[in-house]
């Protein structure tokens, strides 16, 4: 069902007049949900689908005048494998952690849920953040910088980036893979994550050049996950 369903639905995307994924992200993409799908069924699958249309919504917001700055997205936007393994390693891991580990489910469950929470707060908090910030600041020292800079941050970033995590965390409910205090968790644990990314790429990312993008975009998730996780653990929370 994932290889047929999937298939149908990327290949709606390959027809598309706007181009949400390159050729070759397609076919990456197409793995990734075959594994979700293989292990988290139509509930995990929902997961990545909404953050998968409203990320690539998201980074179109503004798209004239973030390229006219010079801090759009490349391709205009369309992802490529590097943006798909950017934002769904750590979710894949977490699936396949599900079926080999089936004891833990409900922690897998959350941890997948947060990875893909966090890695749309991120992109709802920059993209927004370009387009409409009309206040950006750089996290480690609050001063003000260009919109763009590695590190910066706005109010209307910030609010989108919870904005985006209560939702997907709340469909996650929806669906039956968290209770609502894992809601709680997932949102929580992406706002420190997209902030923690934040603080690595104003002192760190310009630094070391195998911190890229995708690289960071896989630790972000990674820390939302664990995060999420060690919250509903500590606070022995039903998740």
């Amino acid at each position: 069902m994932g290889v047929i369903l999937n298939g149908a639905l990327l290949g709606l995307v390959a027809l598309s007049p706007k181009k949400l994924l390159t050729g070759a992200g397609i076919a990456h993409a197409w793995l990734l949900g075959v594994i979700i799908w293989g292990g988290l069924g139509w509930q995990g699958y929902a997961i990545v689908a909404a953050y998968f249309l409203v990320g690539s919504g998201v980074t179109r917001v503004g798209m004239a005048r973030k390229e006219a700055l010079g801090i759009a997205e490349k391709r205009s936007g369309a992802r490529g494998p590097e943006n798909v393994w950017g934002s769904g390693l750590v979710g894949a891991l977490c699936t396949l952690g599900y079926l080999l580990l089936p004891d833990y489910g409900n922690l897998w469950q959350l941890a997948y849920l947060a990875s893909f929470s966090t890695k749309l707060a991120d992109t709802c908090a920059s993209e927004v953040g370009k387009a409409y910030g009309r206040h950006t600041i750089l996290i480690t020292t609050l001063q003000p910088v260009p919109k763009g800079t590695e590190g910066a941050v706005s109010l209307e970033g910030t609010a989108a980036g919870v904005l985006g995590s209560l939702g997907l965390a709340s469909l996650g409910w929806g669906v039956g893979l968290v209770s609502p205090w894992g809601v709680g968790c997932a949102v929580g644990a992406a706002f420190v994550a997209t902030n923690l990314e934040s603080v690595i790429g104003a002192t760190l990312q310009q630094r070391f050049g195998w911190l890229t993008n995708e690289v960071v975009n896989v630790l972000n998730t990674l820390v939302g996950a664990v995060a999420a996780v060690t919250l509903v653990l500590a606070l022995n929370l039903g998740v």
